[in-house]
């Protein structure tokens, strides 16, 4: 597909030696590790997710966002630390998801953010509820660089839409997908890449076909079919779908649940890729929603000495060592997506 392509060009053109020496010290750092099952780091991540806000206008049953049941702090991210972030990855990172929990929108000063990054030449991608997506929101999506653009759509009627997506509103995200890729042809624009997320849950496993067919006429780039992390999983859920492609649970025949993949000790997000919550807090992932691994506070350290850190390395040989002792590792499937 041309748009896969454009995408692929986009990223490749944004490599610079620096950032190809980095991700080769990655490489070599994980699987030297692996081989001799002790955590070693030579090189800076490759790709980081930071939190614009955990606000969120709406209430999907499986999000702490939407639950409003955080344990940690809640607040927006503020521009001085993420610049200051930004100018000590930017030689280095490639990849900058701008994304943990919350509605990035409702940050008053993300898209300023995404183009600062953007000014960097690092990839830049976002994933959004599209509710804020209006024409002057959408068309300044367009000049500030993003590259990437997830649109979560769990549904093509509004009754399967809302079984998940708890106060939202199809139509608004139909006009907020339909209002970007307006603006990019407009604007002549090959960015950003354009993803409808559709998360496949019982309510909504007939519309496969349909939201692909939706997206063709909208003129979406890629749909990506994801699975579903219930927490509460044991006892069934009215959400874990009965097409079991889509479902990373199993029913056994005492009638519970059970997680599908098996849980093995080795990660590769532990050594390319980390998290930073709104208010700096460096943790491994995005299944640590509460923060409870924190590996560092870039208020007070450099990333590097968090990254780099004795305590850092402790925690990726606890990987190699018994990844399925760690609790939020417990509910973590790799291969969450299926690319329709």
């Amino acid at each position: 597909m041309i748009g896969d392509l454009n995408d692929t060009i986009n990223l490749i053109r944004k490599s610079t030696p620096a950032r190809i020496v980095n991700a080769s010290k990655v490489l070599l750092s994980y699987h030297y590790s692996r081989f001799t099952g002790r955590a070693n780091h030579w090189a800076m991540p490759m790709s980081i997710a930071i939190e614009p806000t955990t606000s969120c206008n709406l209430r999907c049953p499986e999000c702490p966002s939407g639950l409003r049941s955080f344990t940690r702090p809640t607040g927006m991210l503020q521009a001085e630390l993420f610049i200051k972030t930004i100018d000590e990855l930017a030689p280095t990172l490639s990849y900058l998801t701008f994304y943990f929990q919350g509605e990035p929108y409702l940050h008053p000063q993300f898209l300023e953010l995404v183009q600062y990054a953007s000014s960097q030449k690092i990839y830049t991608a976002t994933s959004t509820n599209a509710h804020y997506l209006n024409d002057e929101m959408a068309k300044k999506t367009i000049q500030s660089g993003l590259d990437r653009l997830i649109i979560s759509i769990d549904g093509t009627t509004q009754e399967s839409y809302e079984a998940y997506r708890v106060g939202g509103k199809l139509d608004k995200v139909i006009e907020g997908a339909k209002n970007i890729i307006r603006w990019k042809r407009e604007l002549k624009s090959l960015t950003p890449f354009v993803v409808f997320q559709f998360l496949v849950v019982k309510p909504n496993e007939h519309q496969i076909g349909e939201v692909n067919r939706l997206a063709r006429e909208i003129g979406v780039d890629l749909v990506a079919l994801k699975t579903a992390q219930i927490y509460d999983y044991k006892n069934g859920s009215d959400l874990i779908p009965t097409i079991e492609k889509y479902s990373r649970y199993r029913k056994e025949a005492d009638g519970t649940y059970t997680i599908k993949n098996e849980l093995l000790s080795h990660c590769w997000k532990m050594w390319q890729s980390c998290v930073i919550t709104w208010d700096g807090k460096v943790v491994p992932c995005c299944f640590d929603k509460d923060a409870h691994y924190v590996m560092g506070d870039l208020q007070q350290q450099s990333f590097k000495e968090i990254w780099q850190s004795k305590k850092y390395n402790s925690f990726r040989a606890s990987i190699l060592r018994s990844r399925d002792e760690i609790e939020m590792c417990k509910n973590c499937t790799e291969g969450t997506k299926v690319w329709a």
